[in-house]
């Protein structure tokens, strides 16, 4: 019977299916030259060339649920190329973006773990991608969309 069991999920072309928290990993992992370093806490912090792209961050009391006052313990830290991005991101309410004043003026967007599947893999992506070609080299970044495809990523 369809759409028990997954079946559903199963038949949707994997670009258009909703985003999990394992996606952000496989994805971050997946780039080019990319490594992950142990963050504070062991948290997963993901660079390119020595510089983070993606990061799990630890709970702190910038980012905090507004009904209870608990900080969230499922932020990551996804780095965008340019400031008009990351308010085309924080303000378009129909996504799961946020920043703090802890970020202001920082090239960088928070999303909680938990909200990844508002997300479908296609917009998943297309932020990882952004985020990893603002961090890496311009050589890295010239090849990788080289291969790739200009339009892979959606800020280029």
């Amino acid at each position: 019977m369809p759409g028990v069991g997954g079946d559903t999920l199963d038949r949707v072309p994997p670009r258009s299916r909703r985003a999990r928290l394992s996606d952000v990993h496989d994805l971050a992992s997946g780039m080019p030259h990319a490594t992950i370093v142990p963050g504070p806490a062991g948290n997963p912090v993901y660079q390119v060339g020595g510089k983070s792209f993606v990061f799990f961050r630890t709970p702190r009391p910038d980012a905090v649920d507004p009904e209870t006052g608990e900080r969230y313990d499922d932020v990551i830290v996804i780095w965008v190329p340019a400031e008009d991005d990351k308010l085309a991101l924080t303000q378009d309410p129909d996504t799961p973006f946020f920043t703090t004043d802890h970020f202001r003026g920082h090239l960088s967007v928070l999303v909680r773990g938990s909200r990844i599947p508002e997300l479908t893999l296609r917009e998943l992506t297309e932020v990882i991608q952004d985020a990893w070609l603002s961090r890496a080299s311009a050589a890295r970044a010239r090849r990788w969309l080289a291969e790739n495809g200009s339009g892979a990523a959606g800020s280029t």
